[in-house]
């Protein structure tokens, strides 16, 4: 397998909302191998909990590209304002539930 495949032979994975009110976002991600978000910019902060091993293929901005494992049942935080494409870069379907914070963090 190669760090990357066309994005012609690339689809779409599917994204589920589970929650969606005033203060949070809740979606599960769901990617069959190679399957991909799309390019993106994130809004709010955000949490990713992976569901299986996530084998990802991160592609930034300016044509870097990176890979990352996130282990099952582990999470992570990032801030506003990342922009970039994931890709499942593992040859079975890889899943992982996100939670964006759209309330500002109280004092």
């Amino acid at each position: 397998m190669t760090d990357k495949t066309p994005a012609m032979n690339r689809r779409g994975c599917e994204a589920t909302v589970l929650v969606d009110d005033d203060r949070v976002r809740v979606t599960r991600f769901d990617f069959a191998p190679w399957a991909e978000t799309g390019w993106h910019r994130h809004a709010h902060d955000y949490v990713i909990t992976a569901i299986t091993d996530c084998p990802m293929l991160l592609e930034e901005p300016g044509g870097a590209t990176r890979t990352v494992l996130v282990p099952a049942g582990t999470a992570y935080r990032r801030s506003e304002g990342v922009e970039h494409n994931v890709v499942n870069h593992g040859a079975v379907p890889m899943s992982f539930v996100e939670i964006e914070l759209k309330e500002p963090a109280r004092a």
